[in-house]
């Protein structure tokens, strides 16, 4: 009789930048201070409003096949904005956890979008895309009127990107995404939705 094995982590992405991105951060376990992960990445077809509304019917198949479920998805867009990313989040892990995965998934709702988490790394964005303007990227953000004296990160992170990459004449690809996620320091994000990730994955996945 063949048995089959059971793999750690099953992620549901809202999109190929999300799949991109995570699947650069689970690559350095070692920056996580986690074990290494036996992980598989699916997109979702219906994007964020899949995610938030079928998460649960999607993982469900997967319940005995893998240990840990991750849902990611961006807050805009996704069409429950009345509520708070946190209750979002909730809502959708008692789905999840009512489907057959009880405590063994966790959703991370990113505020506003995925791209907040490119602005943690703006001298590896710089590299990345090669960069070539005489101001340095937050200088030119707020040349732009995109980011206002003393932000950390502009209010619309996607926005700002897509107005870099447009100067630059580089396509927005999910293999910009990879990049940043495989090069960034993993110490110095703050971000609410990053934090609530990496945490989950050190409880799930020590060393």
């Amino acid at each position: 009789m063949r048995l089959h094995t059971i793999k750690d982590l099953v992620v549901l992405a809202a999109d190929k930048n999300a799949e991109a991105a995570i699947q650069g951060i689970l690559a350095r376990h070692q920056s996580l201070a986690i074990r290494q992960v036996d992980a598989q990445v699916f997109v979702h077809p219906n994007r964020d409003a899949g995610c938030v509304n079928e998460a649960h019917d999607f993982l469900r198949p997967f319940t005995r096949q893998y240990r840990q479920a991750i849902v990611i998805m961006d807050f805009q867009g996704c069409g429950r904005e009345r509520l708070t990313p946190e209750r979002i989040e909730q809502d959708i892990e008692n789905e999840l956890s009512r489907s057959g995965w009880e405590q063994r998934a966790a959703a991370i709702v990113i505020a506003p979008e995925l791209e907040a988490w490119v602005w943690n790394a703006s001298r590896e964005l710089e590299r990345i895309v090669c960069w070539n303007n005489e101001l340095d990227i937050y200088s030119w953000l707020r040349q732009e009127n995109l980011l206002e004296q003393g932000q950390v990160k502009p209010d619309q992170p996607k926005e700002s990107l897509e107005r870099i990459l447009r100067l630059l004449y580089r396509p927005r690809t999910s293999a910009l995404f990879r990049q940043l996620a495989e090069s960034v320091t993993l110490r110095n994000c703050t971000d609410r939705a990053f934090v609530k990730l990496k945490s989950t994955l050190q409880q799930w996945f020590p060393h």
